[in-house]
């Protein structure tokens, strides 16, 4: 009960747990005494490991700051480090420094000297991050590939049966270190909060990379994995019910899975290329969502403008934005926001990624002529009061939700538009009649999303003038100087990166009696902004400049996402 007394003096630990700590201690006499700890959430790994350190007469390292001499991963027995979690970091005259997260084990200390013939240095680091470094310098899934380790439970559970049948293909994708592997990948991108893995086969090999906030991030891989590439290709046709003889046509399919307590739908798509089929697959990872206007990051004078065109009685509103701008998430939050007892809402959507209690969803099936133009015209028949239209894509839908809007109900959609004015130009180059939509458009919201600096490595500078966007200057600056900024210095919990998360940046532009009027006359998009300026319209890169001196993103972020929208 050393360790205990330890806590307790230094404060880390309240003397009111001691009981309950030391009887789960007990509970688990299997276990390390602090890895029982920081699972019960008495306290946190990163403030226990510099009392083991001190207890044990041990150096504690910060692994995230630690640069791994490559000397020290030669012979290094890969088998060994995954089951015991344990890293070379460095090698010198005959000795080797490993990080351990688990100060009582010294049996995988001795089976490392007696594997390796050098004499081992234990340092103390953390479990998670040790576990990072593995992945990182011997890539996803080294264990697996190398050879199969001890049998462990795996943090994933399907939700739907899938069966193979007799084929040589499906034998080899149903083999146990391809289905571990495939398991690895799929629990690695979902702990990670990856919203896309790519599976991409090249000359050289597989290559995979994880999509997160936003950006793609090869993830190291083992050079053995690619004998397994056509077999992880074959697995994951199978977990998605797709025909794993069919390599020459695009094929898409979903997967149901519960990873870590948590339900993720993964939904995949498999297209044929040079070498080989190239796989992408959108996680959704349903636990994460929260659909709440005060989650999509509005600032409050958008905020109020967008909510007054969610009372409206009817019209449309429609969000503008590229692929993976979180239209779909405004828009399910502004359907929460309206969402009660005395309305029927109705969406037709292609396809529906999350399921809404409370609102009557519809899944379009183009090839049995269930379109959205098609199933618009049949749900009116079903007295909705507010309807969501995934997408307008063509002329046919567009007239059919301006007459849904002519007819009483408020209807919500998406374009893909660069900026809010352009929205109206396009509906128009649809075929749509100009005073159709000068009548029926309400407003128009454009969107993006940038990354959040993490909240754990945040930290206030002086930026360098130089390096500062001309426009951002101009309209923020005092007397040509930038005031203080925020920046991620990069920590464990953000990768290193800086970032941890996305909010979005938004240009609302509502219509008033002058833009209808310009509507009417065909105005361009240009003419449009600016008249949507002078009646307080805040541009995208605007409204990202506002966050930025918030502390909310950087100027880099902006920057990046939007590119040639200054004003």
């Amino acid at each position: 009960m050393q360790l205990l007394h330890s806590l307790i003096a230094r404060g880390i630990l309240p003397d009111a747990d001691r009981l309950r700590a030391a009887d789960a201690i007990a509970a688990a006499p299997d276990r390390s005494p602090h890895v029982t700890l920081v699972e019960k959430g008495f306290v946190k790994e990163e403030a226990i490991l510099p009392v083991l350190a001190e207890e044990f007469g041990m150096e504690w390292v910060d692994l995230t700051q630690v640069k791994v001499d490559p000397d020290a991963l030669t012979g290094s027995p890969l088998k060994l480090l995954n089951r015991k979690n344990i890293m070379p970091i460095s090698r010198h005259n005959g000795t080797i420094v490993v990080a351990t997260g688990d100060p009582y084990d010294a049996n995988s200390l001795d089976e490392l000297t007696t594997l390796t013939g050098l004499q081992v240095h234990p340092v103390l680091g953390s479990s998670k991050e040790i576990s990072r470094l593995i992945k990182v310098h011997f890539g996803v899934g080294g264990d697996t590939v190398s050879t199969l380790v001890e049998e462990r439970k795996d943090d994933i559970e399907f939700l739907e049966d899938f069966e193979a049948d007799d084929s040589e293909l499906a034998k080899q994708a149903q083999d146990a270190s391809v289905v571990k592997l495939v398991n690895e990948f799929l629990v690695e991108a979902s702990n990670e909060r990856a919203s896309d893995i790519h599976i991409e086969h090249e000359e050289e090999g597989l290559r995979v990379r994880y999509r997160i906030d936003g950006l793609l991030q090869e993830q190291k891989l083992p050079p053995q994995i690619n004998r397994f590439a056509a077999a992880i290709v074959s697995r994951l046709k199978i977990m998605a019910r797709l025909n794993i003889a069919e390599k020459r046509l695009p094929q898409d399919g979903r997967i149901k899975m519960r990873v870590s307590g948590r339900e993720v739908d993964v939904r995949v798509s498999i297209i044929p290329m040079i070498h080989g089929e190239g796989m992408v697959m959108r996680l959704l990872d349903k636990s994460r969502m929260v659909f709440s206007l005060k989650s999509i990051g509005f600032l409050p004078d958008i905020d109020k403008r967008f909510r007054q065109l969610l009372d409206l009685p009817h019209g449309i509103v429609i969000v503008t934005g590229p692929t993976g701008s979180g239209k779909s998430t405004t828009l399910y939050s502004a359907l929460n926001e309206v969402k009660n007892e005395t309305l029927k809402i109705i969406t037709v959507e292609d396809p529906v990624e999350y399921q809404q209690p409370g609102i009557c969803q519809i899944q379009t099936h183009t090839k049995i002529g269930l379109t959205f133009a098609a199933a618009l015209r049949s749900i009116l028949r079903h007295d909705p009061d507010v309807i969501l239209i995934g997408e307008m894509r063509d002329l046919e839908t567009a007239e059919a939700a301006i007459q849904s809007s002519l007819t009483g109900h408020l209807v919500f959609s998406t374009l893909h538009t660069n900026d809010a004015p352009s929205a109206f130009t396009r509906m128009i180059d649809m075929g749509v009649e100009p005073f159709l939509v000068s009548s029926t458009v309400e407003g128009i919201m454009a969107q993006r999303l940038v990354r959040m600096i993490c909240p754990d490595c945040k930290t206030e500078y002086d930026p360098n003038q130089d390096e500062l966007p001309i426009d951002f200057l101009k309209k923020h600056g005092v007397d040509g100087r930038s005031p203080r900024l925020h920046k991620g210095e990069g920590c464990r919990a953000c990768r290193q990166s800086g970032y941890r998360g996305r909010t979005g940046i938004h240009e609302l532009l509502v219509t008033g009696d002058d833009i209808k009027d310009l509507i009417v006359q065909r105005t361009n998009a240009n003419v449009l902004r600016g008249v949507g300026l002078k009646n307080g319209m805040r541009t995208l890169r605007d409204d990202g400049w506002l966050k930025v001196l918030n502390g909310t993103t950087t100027v880099d972020e902006v920057a990046r996402t939007t590119a040639g929208d200054i004003t």
